[in-house]
């Protein structure tokens, strides 16, 4: 049932609106304000569907209830009503963020058609709130293991914080799934995930991979860039293989953390930055650390939250369903027919080793879909898993 709440200090004029609203079959459960300083304080406690709200109330008006909730709850809608009907007001109240403005005495129509307008902006927003907390099917952590239950669980926890997190395991067990599920059930879903391999961008360009750079601030500069960071402004960033960063590019990452501001390569003018930082690694960046290969300052800034992701070979119960998962998936991308394993087949990859993870096992079913008849045995696993 949806919820509407009515600041007015008037009781005659709250029952009028409580009386039309409740004859229209909204089915809506309607609560009531009678100052904006108790309004706030509901709103501050529920959720509602929409606001109501009069102008001009004593402890605080209506304009100071829209400023302070629309910062509070953004997706709640609010309708202005006003007695003076002053054109300029509403065109100020619009522009701080409200839904619509009503003049009183109000038009019946005009007020149900921004009420019914009101509640199915705040529907379909909400629905797409809860679509973008859907995992993309892409970025699925397959298991069932107790193992990958925490790591969902942690996730659940920790992406709708600001927390930097730290990733770690070895190559191939899935860090960027882990990433993009943060991401992803964060509030900043609505606003981009960068992606940066730092092992793959050669040292002397990952500063202006990062940061940006300037014109003619290098050899082959020939036009201002902007960087990764700034390129993920309101969203986040994700430093894959942080371990292989540099020293000096270390240190600028450390500034950005410390003071969310940055400066193009070639520049000295700052530029603010509002992103998360996700980082991963397959190294042990405490070894690092010790050997003079990374900044423990910078690891203590990243490591807010840690998540270690397992070997595939520490949860080999899993296997069966990244089988059945890769199968489904490559035949599809593949417009084969649906393959199945034998008993037998699954046992033997079961038991394998899996150095290189998940990665390899998504390899190795590819090979086998293609090389197999429709049913994949234990023979064609040992002929073609091993290759």
């Amino acid at each position: 049932m949806k919820k509407i709440l009515i600041i007015e200090d008037e009781a005659a004029i709250r029952r009028v609106f409580k009386k039309i609203l409740n004859e229209e079959n909204l089915d809506c459960n309607i609560e009531e304000a009678e100052d904006g300083l108790q309004g706030m304080e509901m709103i501050k406690k529920h959720d509602f569907d929409l606001v109501l709200c009069d102008i001009k109330m004593p402890k605080m008006d209506g304009v100071e209830v829209l400023e302070k909730a629309t910062k509070l709850k953004p997706e709640t809608p609010i309708i202005m009503i006003s007695g003076h009907g002053d054109l300029e007001l509403a065109v100020d109240t619009m522009r701080l963020g409200a839904f619509d403005y009503i003049s009183k005495p109000p038009d019946l129509n005009r007020l149900l058609g921004a009420v019914r307008n009101a509640l199915e902006k705040k529907e379909l927003v909400t629905e797409n709130k809860t679509l973008k907390k859907k995992i993309n099917k892409r970025y699925d952590m397959i298991g069932e293991s107790a193992a990958i239950k925490e790591i969902k669980l942690m996730i659940e926890k920790i992406a709708p914080t600001e927390a930097r997190v730290l990733i770690t395991g070895p190559n191939g067990v899935g860090k960027e799934l882990v990433a993009h599920w943060v991401h992803q059930k964060s509030n900043r879903s609505a606003a981009p995930m960068i992606e940066v391999n730092c092992a793959a961008i050669p040292s002397e360009l990952i500063e202006s991979e990062l940061f940006g750079h300037t014109k003619g601030s290098f050899t082959g500069a020939n036009k201002d860039k902007v960087g990764k960071f700034e390129a993920a402004k309101n969203g986040t960033i994700f430093l894959d293989e942080i371990g292989d960063m540099s020293l000096a590019a270390q240190a600028k990452v450390l500034r950005v953390l410390q003071e969310k501001k940055l400066s193009r390569v070639g520049s000295d003018k700052d530029i603010n930055v509002d992103v998360r930082v996700i980082a991963a690694t397959n190294k042990n960046l405490k070894i690092e650390i010790e050997e003079g290969r990374f900044r423990e300052d910078l690891y203590h800034r990243l490591a807010v939250i840690l998540v270690k992701v397992p070997a595939l070979k520490k949860r080999k119960e899993d296997i069966p369903l990244l089988i059945t998962y890769f199968t489904d998936l490559i035949c599809k991308e593949q417009g084969n027919i649906l393959k199945k394993f034998s008993n037998e087949a699954l046992e033997l990859l079961q038991d394998y080793d899996w150095s290189g993870n998940i990665r390899e096992l998504r390899n190795v079913i590819e090979r086998l879909i293609i090389l197999s008849e429709q049913e994949v045995s234990a023979e064609d696993v040992k002929l073609f898993a091993a290759r």
